[in-house]
């Protein structure tokens, strides 16, 4: 309905008699579909479009049907909707203390302050504000603290450090740490991670203090950051941090700028000894095999050797018993058959001049050729059967 309707007024009652041209009543003004006049706020002025009016004064009616009897200035506030309206906020209150722990988190509950417990993740329910309070705590992320600079800009304040023979060391650290025990983590120490940097660089000073230069540039420091982290978990043991130190990393390690060129020099010279230290053990051990390898033919040759000279002996003993025992029974046919057998084996090792002494009455003389060992350009004297050479006698014919 439009608001200038004095018929049917609104929520702020009926306009004063005079207003709408001195106190003329002023006919309606069409308000239907075919109506030039306003339309409803509803976008149609049909009867199926929404009253907001209306819905608005309902609205007021209960309100003040809730609070007072009738609204006028001597109505008062009902008991009931107080205790309502008391009842909702204790409601909405204790709901407030409905909290979810996290897989990753251990929950730390307070009352007035005080440690009271400590909750596992799941939903949980703690007395509401200011009663108990919750502070939550990441127990399984893994923490890392950069000690020396990091991304190529070194903190010299942190990272220059003294070693055990009186050298300065440039060296930057990781170390990455967790949360052990919550309620002590939140109450033991206030800034947790500048107390952590702070241990670990005190516990890496004093380790890199009692160890040489060489060993931290070398192959010493797998046992540095092995010690650094022990002495640090130590420590915060004894403070009670409720932190524990799951790696400690010595990301580099470098003498100062300044000499950086002569101990590059040094371990050039240090790798130019061990490269010849390996090649003098290489040549040790491949001549002392060889000399092993010769060893052990020479010996297995000489068991040979023995084992062939005692066969052998054997073997004549039995022969010449044998040998003893025919004799026994033939002496002559013995002795004729020994110097036989004897004579072959003589002979048949040497060069042989078989002479014809028929009808010879002057000196034989023998070419020196006779007596030469055998080479392939030696000229020899024509040979008989059976490699034996035949020089005629001096009146034999040629």
């Amino acid at each position: 309905m439009p608001w200038n309707d004095n018929a049917n007024p609104g929520p702020w009652g009926s306009p004063p008699s005079g207003e709408g041209g001195g106190g003329d009543k002023q006919p309606p003004k069409s308000t239907g579909p075919q109506g030039g006049g306003p339309r409803r706020p509803g976008g149609g002025g049909g009867p199926g479009g929404p009253d907001i009016s209306a819905i608005l004064d309902r609205l007021i009616a209960q309100l003040r049907g809730l609070f007072g009897a009738g609204g006028g200035p001597g109505d008062q506030i009902r008991p009931g909707a107080i205790a309502a309206v008391a009842g909702a906020g204790f409601a909405l209150w204790a709901l407030s203390g409905v909290y979810i722990v996290q897989p990753n988190e251990a929950a730390v509950v307070t009352t007035f302050g005080a440690y009271s417990r400590s909750e596992t993740p799941g939903l949980r329910y703690h007395l509401p504000t200011p009663i108990e309070r919750v502070e939550k705590v990441a127990v399984t992320s893994l923490n890392r603290i950069d000690i020396g600079g990091s991304a190529g800009a070194d903190v010299p304040e942190e990272s220059l450090m003294l070693t055990g023979d009186e050298n300065i060391v440039n060296l930057d650290f990781s170390v990455t740490w967790r949360v052990a025990d919550a309620a002590k983590y939140v109450f033991t120490v206030r800034d947790q991670e500048d107390a952590v940097k702070a241990v670990a660089e005190s516990a890496m000073r004093e380790v890199v203090g009692k160890t040489t230069l060489q060993d931290i540039l070398t192959t010493g420091r797998g046992r540095v950051q092995t010690q650094s982290a022990e002495l640090m978990q130590r420590t915060l043991d004894g403070w009670g941090a409720g932190v524990s130190i799951v790696e400690v990393q010595i990301r580099s390690a470098n003498p100062p700028q300044e000499v950086v060129a002569a101990f590059r020099e040094v371990a050039n010279a240090g790798q130019d000894a061990e490269s010849a230290v390996n090649e003098a053990n290489s040549y040790r051990n491949r001549v002392i095999n060889e000399a092993k390898g010769d060893a052990a033919k020479l010996t297995q040759s000489a068991q040979g050797y023995r084992e062939q000279s005692v066969r052998e002996a054997i073997g004549e003993a039995s022969r010449f018993s044998q040998i003893l025992t025919e004799y026994k029974r033939a002496p002559g046919v013995t002795r004729d058959r020994l110097y036989i057998e004897t004579m072959q084996r003589v002979l048949s090792r040497s060069n042989k001049v078989v002479i014809d002494g028929k009808g010879a009455s002057a000196p034989i003389i023998l070419p020196p050729d006779v007596f030469r060992a055998k080479t392939p350009t030696a000229r020899v004297a024509p040979q008989a059967e059976g490699g034996e050479t035949v020089i005629p006698s001096p009146g034999a014919p040629r």
